[in-house]
């Protein structure tokens, strides 16, 4: 391949990769792969030598396999180097994709550490990308079984190393591609390698110990253990209704936590709080369910639960048999399809139909009802009053009572302003328009603007606490939901987000400014979304207005 112009590659070559892959899944044990590994990096992507250091259970890595140099070979294959060293390697040069590229001026202070290397001097290169014999690259291979997305990788079981192109050149973007692709392909070989001998170990001395057991029982065992997907095995009926009693490979890694480990839950101790009520609806025959289980690192992920149920013997003990899919990529795309439906694609912040649910979620219906019993439950002010447990009413307009809890909700009332301020806590909302900004869309353009609401935005987060709400609901106007503010509270919330707008912004390499106006509107129960932001969207004009032309924008 070191001969051919890129991106044109001879279909000849292709074709020995392709084969040189298929070897790699077809070697009869674990060392034989790890040897086909290193040679085809040297008969199929044109390189002189390779060498697999693969991973230990200890974690440091060992030379086993090296092709091209017999004498580097006998040299280096069996010596091992620490695991901080190569984590050091992984970490400093260039990345190419999945690729770590060390060159000769950079690679020296790698002289002298315990990783088993090879290489001799040369010149200097005498064009850029020529090869230096001290240049180094390699390619780490991942487990191809972990969970979730977003490119993340699995565990690392080794890295390749490999040096001299035969072309004497940096490898291009095919070469790079080339080889981050068999790469990863050496890797499932090796897994599956590994798992084949793992197996084969597995089977021996199960062979030995439960010779006793029926036909049936030791193809049930096999199904189970080497399922691709988590099985389980759980207590049914009685005090340890749903205790762990057996968990597969899969399972395990899919948690992150050993079997050991695992026999110490049931289901009930791993789901997500929310999803419990789902975990028990779903503990029966044939139930099947989508919920969170969590694993080790305290994550959560999604899974979808189906339940069978199995008989120890004729008339023995029956058992759940449990199986779990991960369904993480799936539900990941899902989330992020309801993000992209309730946040702004500019900012990232709610948008104004997420704004609205979350107020319209603080807020209980004003009674309708002319009806006695409904003047009886309103409070002076007119809002709906509550019983001594917290549950708000509602009434028919047809003459008979009608009774709707607001189970758990807290009334939302608004705090006295100025001289009448009482010390009362409420929902502040605060709408902010910002002064100037027109302005720079019509000298930057559309580019300027965009980054300067992007920076707003960034800054109105970072300036709220954790638990409000930041908004944009259009066009350069943004609101924020602040509870259990009194009125002093929200006007310094006010000034201090004010005062970090006006600093100066980056905009398409230059600084610009733009001021910002805030009216603070209340949120109480009878009122609506749309009247609170209109109360607080006027309070709003009436500070800008207040305020000299010249004084809403710093510089």
């Amino acid at each position: 391949m070191e001969a051919e112009s890129e991106p044109y590659v001879r279909l000849a070559s292709l074709r020995q990769l392709h084969q040189v892959m298929a070897d790699m899944n077809t070697a009869r044990s674990l060392a034989d792969t790890l040897q086909t590994v290193a040679n085809g990096v040297v008969t199929a992507l044109g390189y002189e030598l390779a060498c697999v250091n693969l991973v230990r259970p200890d974690g440091d890595l060992v030379v086993a396999a090296f092709s091209g140099n017999p004498a580097a070979e006998a040299l280096i294959t069996g010596r091992v180097g620490s695991r901080e060293s190569w984590e050091r390697r992984l970490s400093m040069g260039e990345t190419w994709g999945d690729l770590i590229f060390i060159p000769h001026t950079e690679g020296w202070i790698l002289d002298d550490d315990d990783v088993p290397q090879w290489y001799t001097d040369g010149p200097a290169p005498r064009f850029e990308d020529e090869w230096h014999p001290s240049d180094r690259l390699f390619a780490p291979m991942y487990t191809p079984a972990a969970p979730g997305g977003n490119g993340a990788c699995g565990e690392l079981i080794g890295v390749l190393s490999v040096d001299r192109p035969r072309n004497g050149r940096r490898p291009g973007a095919w070469g790079r591609e080339a080889l981050q692709m068999y790469a990863f392909q050496a890797a499932i070989a090796i897994s599956n390698a590994r798992l084949r001998a793992n197996m084969q170990r597995a089977l021996v001395r199960l062979e030995r110990e439960q010779q006793a057991l029926r036909a049936s029982e030791e193809s049930f065992r096999q199904a189970f253990e080497y399922a691709p997907s988590g099985m389980a095995i759980a207590e049914m009926g009685g005090d340890q209704h749903g205790r762990i009693l057996r968990t597969n490979d899969a399972l395990c890694r899919l948690l992150g936590r050993p079997a050991s480990a695992m026999r110490r839950y049931s289901f009930s101790d791993l789901v997500h709080p929310e999803d419990i009520g789902t975990l028990l609806r779903t503990s029966a025959e044939g139930g099947r369910a989508e919920l969170r289980l969590g694993r080790r690192d305290g994550t959560y992920l999604w899974v979808s639960l189906r339940n069978s149920v199995v008989a120890d013997a004729a008339d023995g003990p029956r058992f759940l048999l449990t199986h779990v899919e991960d369904i993480e990529d799936r539900k990941r795309r899902e989330l992020q399809l309801a993000h992209r439906a309730s946040h702004d694609s500019l900012t990232g912040l709610p948008n104004s139909a997420e704004l609205r649910s979350r107020l319209s979620s603080r807020l209980c219906k004003r009674p309708q009802s002319t009806h006695p019993a409904a003047v009886d439950a309103m409070d002076a002010q007119g809002h709906p009053a509550f019983d001594t447990n917290g549950h708000g009413f509602d009434f028919r307009t047809d003459g008979a009572e009608s009774f709707e809890a607001y189970d758990h909700h807290v009334h939302t009332v608004a705090p006295g302003e100025g001289a009448r301020d009482d010390g009362t806590k409420g929902l502040a909302v605060l709408f902010c328009d910002l002064d100037g900004f027109k302005s720079i869309n019509d000298r930057f353009g559309h580019n300027a603007g965009d980054a300067v609401l992007i920076e707003v935005a960034r800054r109105l987060s970072r300036g709220v606490r954790d638990g409000d709400t930041v908004a944009r609901l259009g066009g350069d106007e943004f609101v924020i939901l602040a509870d259990g503010l009194g009125s002093a509270d929200a006007q310094d919330l006010a000034v201090r987000l004010r005062n970090e707008i006006i600093q100066p912004i980056r905009a398409e390499g230059r600084a610009v400014r733009v001021g910002a106006s805030f009216g603070i509107g209340w949120a109480h129960c009878g009122m609506t979304a749309d009247e609170v932001l209109k109360s607080a969207d006027e309070r709003m004009y009436v500070e800008k207005r207040s305020r000299p032309k010249q004084h809403r924008r710093a510089g």
